[in-house]
């Protein structure tokens, strides 16, 4: 076995340990807040309620499109899934707020990709613990969905007074941060920490594959997970874990699915509460 492979080898098993810590620290799901056995279905397969849209402006200086008003169809659902077209900057948004919760998201790239990102990397995510007034974008803590990039953790908004923050156990190459068990903490106040495989020399070119992705080709449904319990958080991958954090300054908050220039689909959004 390689140097390399086996980095990678206890990389994998340091952040399934981590993740199963999270996970289970935690007591069972929390029947008080409405789960079952299956968790709390966010999406019922049918129609977009317990969320609502927030768009931005169709172009430069325009003024954004709002709450609940979606001209160009943006958000649709249809044959059991939520479409994002990705052709305008936005979001649902939860109707709620949740902490202490793993969230279960199953999602894939569809075909279509709009200006001003009609030829870069197919990007949108998952908002968490979104917080303050609706924007493009409120501060939050985002699990990235971008091709080569899904599982990043990007500490959005909030700005010199009141940063998003987190801490993580990172390596650094050049001027980009990848999480690594065992590796020196670090605080980030705002900025990104990439998922443990991300290429190094990822481009943002629309279908960008890197060698150690482990999202599925576009078109093939993916399982992102969540787990965000206090103030840490957890990433998993189609079974992979895949990124986490420590000490975040959000633990709770809206959760948001994005539309950032591509087609997308949400299939299933479910939370289990924990504690």
């Amino acid at each position: 076995m390689s140097k390399s492979t086996r980095s990678v080898v206890l990389i994998l098993a340091v952040v399934a340990a981590v993740f199963a810590i999270l996970y289970y620290a935690s007591s069972s799901v929390n029947k008080a807040l409405g789960a079952d056995a299956g968790g709390v279905q966010l999406f019922n397969g049918k129609n977009l309620a317990n969320f609502y849209s927030y768009l931005g402006p169709t172009a430069p200086g325009e003024k954004p499109i709002g709450k609940n008003t979606d001209p160009r169809k943006v958000f649709t659902v249809a044959d059991g899934a939520i479409r994002a077209s990705g052709e305008v900057f936005g979001y649902l948004a939860t109707e709620k707020e949740y902490e202490n919760y793993h969230l279960t998201v199953e999602v894939k790239w569809g075909e279509k990709t709009y200006p001003p990102r009609e030829d870069n990397a197919r990007d949108s995510g998952v908002l968490l613990h979104a917080t303050g007034e609706d924007r493009v974008w409120p501060q939050c803590i985002e699990c990235q969905m971008i091709e080569g990039g899904t599982g990043d953790i990007i500490l959005v908004g909030g700005g010199k007074n009141k940063p998003t923050k987190l801490t993580a156990t990172v390596e650094q190459r050049d001027k980009q941060f990848y999480f690594a068990p065992g590796a020196a903490a670090r605080e980030f106040a705002g900025g990104r920490v990439n998922w443990f495989g991300r290429d190094p020399e990822w481009k943002d070119v629309k279908g960008y594959r890197g060698p150690k992705d482990v999202e599925r080709p576009v078109g093939q449904w993916n399982v992102l997970e969540c787990v965000c319990d206090g103030s840490a958080i957890a990433y998993k991958l189609n079974g992979v874990p895949v990124n986490a954090g420590t000490n975040a300054s959000l633990t709770r908050g809206r959760i948001l699915l994005q539309s950032e220039g591509a087609e997308v689909f949400f299939r299933k959004v479910e939370l289990r509460p924990l504690r």
